[in-house]
């Protein structure tokens, strides 16, 4: 069932809860059971920076920690939102895009509390524009008055529209498109470049059909400089889980941290449980890009005004009713 979109006004809440509830939700590749304890519903799109919670589950670290953690998989970081804000999951993993987070935090204050992110920037890359391999484009500039394919969802979009006004390509044309389309798209010549997230960039690289225009562009054109951290994903718990289980949820995050850890301390040794979460296999699992990871008690006052900027972007655009604060959203142990 395909989800209703959000829309503004009093019903909002309603019409999303409804909405999550007749999504479907994709079986998981494993099932954590744990001796008693509630069960911790953590939803999770299929993406690479998920990887520290696939590690978690596989390396046992929920189980050693006597936790009953069920994995939910679903097709959009829209829908990893909805279900939290219905009741149907109790956290996010890495990897569910921050403003559609927050978005579910104005149609319900005080929903979650994110206790770690992914940033990406030119160093640790997920974004990025690509093209064929043998087009002419080789600027952002370029692509003025170009057809631009962006990721699907409210996130992807306003970033990708504003990122193409930044860099000077005005009169570019942005239509969203399934990330897994953005190769095919650029080889039957149906859109000239794409604004996509990793491992596209890799996929079309590894089998000679696509290049890299510019990596870390919303570190770039959106937070003014390529090194800085955009929180574009987040890991969550829902506030009512954390306040009904304050205990439970410290092992969560404990034992969701040393997943942190294996990624950050052996990455090659954490690739492998990418396969069965996310299409990711073979050759492919070697040569994605990793993202950083910050867990809550990481966080610098440069971090949170970052974050801030980020958020800023989707107030100044009318994609958010209102300021959401950064600060009151990160999880206080």
């Amino acid at each position: 069932m395909t989800p209703k979109p959000i829309s503004s006004g009093p019903s909002r809440r309603k019409l999303l809860q409804a909405s999550a509830a007749g999504l479907g939700v994709l079986a998981a590749p494993a099932i954590v059971r744990a001796q008693g304890g509630p069960k911790i519903r953590i939803g999770f799109w299929p993406v690479a920076a998920g990887l520290p919670f696939f590690a978690a589950i596989e390396k046992g670290y929920f189980k050693e920690a006597g936790l009953d953690v069920e994995p939910l998989k679903f097709a959009g970081a829209q829908q990893v939102m909805e279900a939290m804000l219905s009741g149907r999951s109790d956290g996010s993993s890495n990897g569910t895009g921050s403003a559609n987070l927050a978005i579910g935090e104005i149609a319900q204050p005080g929903l979650f509390k994110i206790f770690c992110t992914n940033p990406s920037n030119a160093k640790f890359v997920l974004d990025e524009f690509i093209t064929g391999k043998d087009s002419p484009i080789k600027t952002m500039a370029d692509l003025k008055g170009k057809k631009v394919a962006s990721g699907p969802g409210i996130q992807n979009v306003t970033l990708c529209k504003t990122m193409l006004e930044r860099a000077g390509a005005t009169g570019a044309t942005v239509s969203e498109l399934p990330i897994g389309q953005h190769v095919a798209s650029l080889v039957a010549g149906q859109v000239d470049a794409c604004y996509t997230l990793e491992p596209t960039g890799t996929i079309g690289r590894m089998n000679g059909t696509t290049r890299v225009i510019e990596a870390g562009v919303v570190a770039r054109y959106i937070l003014g400089d390529p090194m800085a951290p955009w929180h574009g994903g987040a890991a969550s718990l829902t506030t009512e889980f954390i306040k009904k289980n304050p205990e439970v949820s410290k092992k969560f995050i404990a034992a969701y941290a040393r997943g942190v850890e294996l990624v950050r301390s052996k990455p090659d040794d954490a690739r492998q449980y990418m396969k069965g979460y996310t299409a990711i296999e073979g050759p492919l699992t070697a040569e994605v890009p990793l993202a950083s990871y910050m867990l809550y008690n990481e966080f610098k006052p440069s971090d949170v005004a970052y974050f801030q900027k980020f958020y800023d972007l989707f107030t100044e655009k009318g994609i958010f009713e209102k300021k959401v604060l950064v600060d009151g959203l990160l999880y206080k142990a």
